[in-house]
């Protein structure tokens, strides 16, 4: 049904167990700070609301409440780069040293040596986010109308994971030209599509039904949380169990379902080199792509240059 090995996924997340905890630490401190900055808006909301009437009251506790969220949501939004840069890309350069039967280095930590590998690649954190936005561009899907639409959007969900796997590759590749490497991954990707789907398809669901498991969980404690909200918010429990859960998403099925990912990547592309046809395809269909090869062959040239400089 599936060609990975979920124990060999969940060893190496257990080795790599620092940057768990910081992923866990990141994610779980992110959804916390939704639910109390949410709180605090409300609460002061609710106050201001005094000077009116019961619906003057019941506004203003939920804008407040709204503005709480969002002004959380824009500290996030510009943190984005960073999470990715030193989260997420770090815990893909430790996972695929692990899961290629490659050791850290003794005496240094997980987390200096995943920065080093990362730095080495992508100097500077806008260069990574550059190149993930990317490729993001170039697996978009095209939406489908009718019955289709509910396979589309899990098709949609199992390509989020791409990205994440070509950064395994550039690491595992030690590439020294990350846009040339990501742009023979991507050649790789499309032309074993099938196998890396239909795995993707069978992570979104696992991860998806742990993740609403995880949810129900989540609703008790939820509620005790929202029941010191003021102006009724204590019936919205649900919008803090969604936001903890999700914080278990990305935090922890992420990073398995990753794993597993690189795995099947690099099984299946043993003894492959990127087929020209579907180059010429990805070329033709996306123009993203065709600006990773610009940028693929900039850089070769700068490469080159700076060789005989």
């Amino acid at each position: 049904m599936w060609d990975f090995s979920t124990g060999r996924a969940l060893s190496a997340l257990f080795r790599t167990l620092p940057f768990l905890l910081l992923r866990m630490g990141v994610y779980f401190g992110m959804a916390l700070a939704y639910i109390f900055a949410t709180g605090i808006g409300a609460g002061l909301g609710y106050g201001i609301g005094a000077a009116g009437d019961e619906g003057f009251q019941a506004g203003a506790t939920f804008f407040g409440g709204v503005i709480g969220f969002g002004l959380v949501g824009g500290v996030v939004y510009f943190l984005r780069e960073y999470i990715l840069y030193m989260v997420k890309a770090g815990h893909i350069a430790v996972l695929t040293e692990y899961l290629t039967g490659q050791d850290i280095p003794e005496g240094q930590t997980q987390i200096h040596y995943a920065r080093q590998v990362v730095q080495a690649r992508f100097p500077e954190a806008n260069a990574l986010f550059a190149l993930d936005l990317l490729i993001k561009g170039v697996i978009k899907v095209p939406a489908i109308d009718g019955l289709m639409n509910f396979f589309n959007a899990v098709t949609k969900m199992s390509l989020n994971y791409v990205d994440e796997v070509i950064l395994a590759y550039n690491i595992k590749m030690r590439s020294q030209n990350p846009w040339a490497t990501s742009k023979d991954a991507l050649i790789l990707y499309a032309q074993n599509g099938w196998t890396m789907l239909r795995n993707a398809i069978a992570l979104t669901i696992i991860s998806w039904i742990l993740t609403v498991v995880i949810f129900m969980f989540l609703l008790a404690p939820a509620a005790a949380l929202f029941y010191f909200f003021p102006g009724g918010w204590g019936n919205w429990s649900f919008i803090g169990a969604f936001i903890l859960a999700w914080a278990f998403k990305v935090s922890v099925m992420e990073p398995f379902a990753v794993a597993c990912l690189i795995q099947v990547f690099f099984k299946t592309i043993e003894g492959q080199t990127p087929n020209p046809d579907w180059e010429t395809r990805l070329g033709n269909a996306s123009e993203k792509f065709r600006e990773i090869s610009r940028k693929a062959a900039e850089s070769f040239r700068n490469q080159m240059g700076g060789m005989r400089a």
